[in-house]
């Protein structure tokens, strides 16, 4: 615990009142269980299970069968208490306030054993006035109740119908009812992820004393007048009014390098405590724009509000504020059937590249400052522009946020409801209606949310009736459904927020859904909103199976991670593809034969006798195929970007799922558990780079188009080139150095028949080469080399052991790989283990001689660690 006096204002002259202290409860404090049997120190903010395994009470949470084992936790009631010491004189303060960032999730409270309020939502915060019990000395407790055990009790309490999906598959081996909670959707479970209910206070706790006014919230959102063709501020600021007699006093709002200073007179009283402003930016300063990443610059401008009040009382507070216009674009196209959907920011059409983001962790109390920023290099890294913040999951903090706006990342902001009915009792709703007010006051000053969204496909759950409610009683779902998305969340966010624009459920139609009372009768429709699309049974190099939607907000499939992270939470008995474990680690029904069912598509399954290695192999190849399947899907909705064919196309957004794993198991991440890059990831830098040739077979035909993120049209060579699997050295090649890529567009830039490409080519069959092809400019790279394949690589003739060999050298920071393989080798696969880092490159196809991959570390290593740890497997070695 620390006492900062919250000089939110710096004090310029003397004879000013300090705007109150503030003293942080953070620290340490006491855990125990119900019976009293277990007390033992706890981190505040933090969890039950982190205490537990913190003192050696438990082994990690993750470690093989433990979500299971330590069930017990979560369904114990648990109580956090403290004794603390007020470091500063009650008696020259008239009110006092104790206030939670937020608590993870029912809990009473009690102040010197006096209840002064209870919990039952992990989304809000939550104050106390504790003027009456605060003493010089103070206990505080929060005596929780399991989560698992309040849902169940409120989901008996609905006796008038049942509100479905009461429980998860039993794959997911979770607990029942979490939609009769407010807490995040997946702790009880979901298809990638464990069972973890845990309870504690997961964000800062303080004390805060004042006289005269305290701030409680201020909020701002920057707003382009197209009228008067300038920017405003708008900035509202409530307050706690500690004085019988009203306040009078000026806020002055200042932002030095727009030239800009405005001051206004305020009156604050009992009844009259939100001050509403206006701020005008100056229309003879340039303001520069924020942009998304690889369009601009995301500048921001620091920014000052003080108020300074009657009794000589100051508070300052200080923001960074940027600029930017955002616009969801539905309007009728040329030659297709209903309706575009996509983004304007700036005026400018964006096409939205990345994945789905989930929570890093099953306790946040894990997600360190180091871990998020970490993880959004790899964001970056990958060329993404958009993050989708999935609603199973949390508003995420705020320092998550900050990154996206420093970086560039664009926001799809879901609201956290997940893939279920949802009760509409009044306690319910006003919790809500608390939660949302209090997330969108929190978020909407961000430029990188660039949409609200209600929930996560809640319109396809009733539509498609997944959860087989009697059609007589639909219409009262459908109310529940309106009552909740419409009626309370998207009436405070049109209040809150008009910015930015707002849908009701992902995926939806759109405005077509709002026609349609808000239940779309084809929520699936490729010619409005956006899809969510998985295809698990058809070939994945078929890009015919894809939808050529508007805008894909979901699409994927499975992988394993590496053994290096698996082996972390396993144990010998548990290293095979059908071992118990795998069994149980796997949480989507079927997943595991799914994998190897797109496997066995284009690839030959480890035969080998060493039950380790074939272990290996098969998550090597699960990864092999997820990367490539990813591939072709995304490729295909770049390429969809500029053309309608069959009334179909006009794609703008392509979002896989997902991102992150929140913890050591099968799902449809491209990162792993801890950050490290699985092959999907290396992929993805290179499909969303912002220029990219993309290769594909339609009708025996060989097409590439050249698809641009860039603001201008560029004079580029494509050189396309047919190898044989025996030998580095390219068979022959084709260069057209005329080429021009249009700027912001994918357009055709070469086509020709197979067999005449192979014609042109003596000794290549389909079995025998593989193509590629890239931009150049002055024999400069100026594009990632792409491959297309000819046939299924179990078909492949000539496919040689590779025999890569490896020198690694250290180049400042930089650790050098250089490679040198006999022949050409698909899917080649570097791996340094535990040691945490990536690769320049990785899972390329080999097709030179000599090639050097750099290696990034994230913590200090050496050449000979590397060495010790590094393997290379090509897709030869699993034969």
């Amino acid at each position: 615990m620390h006492l900062h006096l919250l000089l939110i204002l710096a004090l310029f002259r003397a004879g000013c009142v300090v705007a109150g202290p503030s003293y942080s409860l953070s620290g340490s404090w006491r855990v125990s269980n119900g019976n009293g049997s277990l007390e033992l120190p706890a981190t505040v903010p933090g969890y039950v299970h982190s205490a537990l395994h913190q003192h050696g009470l438990i082994q990690d949470p993750y470690y093989r069968f433990n979500d299971l084992n330590y069930r017990w936790i979560s369904l114990d009631n648990w109580t956090y208490s403290t004794e603390f010491k007020i470091p500063f004189n009650l008696s020259e303060w008239q009110k006092v306030k104790l206030i939670f960032d937020g608590v993870d999730t029912v809990a009473e409270i009690l102040f010197n054993n006096v209840t002064i309020g209870k919990t039952d939502n992990m989304f809000t915060g939550y104050s106390f006035d504790v003027t009456n019990v605060v003493k010089d000395v103070n206990s505080l407790k929060l005596q929780f109740r399991s989560a698992v055990q309040y849902a169940e009790c409120q989901s008996k309490a609905h006796t008038s119908y049942r509100v479905p999906p009461e429980c998860p598959p039993v794959e997911q081996k979770g607990e029942c009812h979490v939609n009769f909670i407010r807490k995040a959707q997946c702790s009880f479970s979901w298809d990638w992820g464990p069972s973890f209910p845990s309870q504690g206070i997961w964000k800062d706790v303080r004390i805060e004393a004042y006289n005269i006014a305290h701030l409680d919230y201020l909020t701002f959102l920057p707003v382009y007048d197209n009228a008067s063709q300038a920017w405003n501020i708008e900035i509202e600021a409530s307050f706690d009014v500690a004085s019988s007699k009203s306040v009078s006093g000026q806020v002055t709002v200042a932002i030095p390098q727009l030239k800009t200073q405005q001051t206004n007179d305020i009156e604050l009283q009992q009844e009259q405590r939100i001050v509403k402003l206006l701020v005008k930016i100056r229309k003879d300063v340039a303001v520069e724009t924020w942009w998304p990443r690889g369009h601009g610059n995301q500048t921001g401008y620091n920014m000052t509000i003080l108020f300074a009040l009657d009794g000589g009382l100051k508070i300052e507070k200080a923001a960074k504020v940027y600029f930017r216009t955002v616009q969801l674009i539905e309007e009728g196209i040329k030659g297709s059937p209903g309706l575009s959907f996509y983004f304007k920011i700036n005026g400018l059409p964006i096409f939205l590249k990345g994945s789905n983001w989930i929570p890093a962790d099953s306790f946040q109390d894990k997600v360190t400052s180091d871990r998020l920023q970490l993880l959004f290099q790899s964001v970056v890294d990958a060329n993404m522009n958009t993050l989708r913040v999935w609603g199973g999951g949390i508003y995420e903090q705020d320092e998550f946020y900050a990154l996206c706006d420093e970086l560039g990342i664009m926001v799809w902001q879901d609201f956290m409801f997940a893939s279920a009915l949802y009760p509409t009792e009044p306690g319910f709703l006003a919790s809500v209606r608390k939660e949302v007010t209090y997330q969108v006051r929190r978020l909407k000053s961000h430029p990188s949310i660039i949409i609200w969204s209600g929930n996560n496909e809640n319109e396809v759950a009733l539509s498609v009736n997944w959860f087989h409610v009697n059609p007589r009683d639909m219409k009262t779902y459908i109310d529940d459904y309106v009552t909740l998305y419409v009626k309370n969340i998207r009436k405070i966010v049109l209040s809150e927020d008009k910015s930015r624009p707002f849908i009701a459920s992902s995926p939806t139609n759109g405005m077509k859904t709002m026609e349609e009372g808000w239940i779309s009768y084809d929520p699936y429709s490729i010619q409005y909103g956006d899809i969510h699309f998985y295809n698990y049974a058809d070939d994945c190099w078929n890009w015919k199976i894809f939808p050529k939607a508007r805008l894909v907000s979901e699409y994927g499939y499975q992988s394993w991670p590496s053994f290096s992270t698996l082996e972390k939470v396993s144990s010998q008995e548990d290293w095979a593809y059908n071992s118990r474990f795998s069994l149980h680690r796997q949480h989507h029904e079927d997943g595991n034969h799914q994998m190897l069912h797109q496997v066995k598509m284009h690839f030959k399954l480890p035969q080998g006798t060493d039950p380790l290695r074939t272990f290996k192999d098969t998550i090597y190849l699960t990864q092999v195929m997820q990367a490539q399947c990813i591939k072709t899907e995304t490729e295909f909705y770049l390429r969809s970007r500029s053309e309608i064919v069959d009334g179909k196309g006009h794609t703008m957004g392509a979002l896989y799922w997902q991102l992150n794993d929140i913890w050591q198991a099968p799902s449809w991440a491209s990162l792993e558990y801890g950050g490290k890059w699985k092959m999907l990831h290396y992929f993805a830098r290179r499909f969303f780079a912002p220029l990219l040739p993309v290769g594909f077979e339609d009708e025996g035909v060989f097409y590439v188009y050249g698809v641009s993120d860039l603001h201008k049209d560029h004079h580029t060579q494509l050189t396309v080139r047919l190898h044989h699997w025996s030998s580095p050295k390219p068979l022959c090649s084709l260069v057209n150095s005329s080429i021009v890529v249009k700027a912001g567009e994918a357009v055709v830039l070469f086509q020709m028949p197979v067999s005449e490409l192979l014609k042109r080519c003596r000794g290549c069959t389909r079995e025998t080469c593989v193509v590629s092809f890239y931009f150049s400019t002055d024999k400069e790279l100026f594009s990632p080399t792409n491959y297309h394949f000819l046939s299924s690589l179990k078909d492949a003739k000539g496919l040689l052991e590779a025999n890569i060999t490896v020198n690694i050298s250290q180049k400042g920071n930089v650790f050098v790989f250089d490679l040198e393989t006999s022949a050409v080798a698909p899917f080649v696969w570097l791996d340094v283990g535990s040691i945490p880092g990536r690769f320049s490159d990785n899972g390329f196809l080999m097709i030179r001689k000599k090639l050097s991959v750099l290696f990034y570390p994230w913590k200090p290593t050496s050449k000979s660690e590397l060495q010790q740890a590094f393997s290379v497997t090509s897709l030869t070695d699993t034969y």
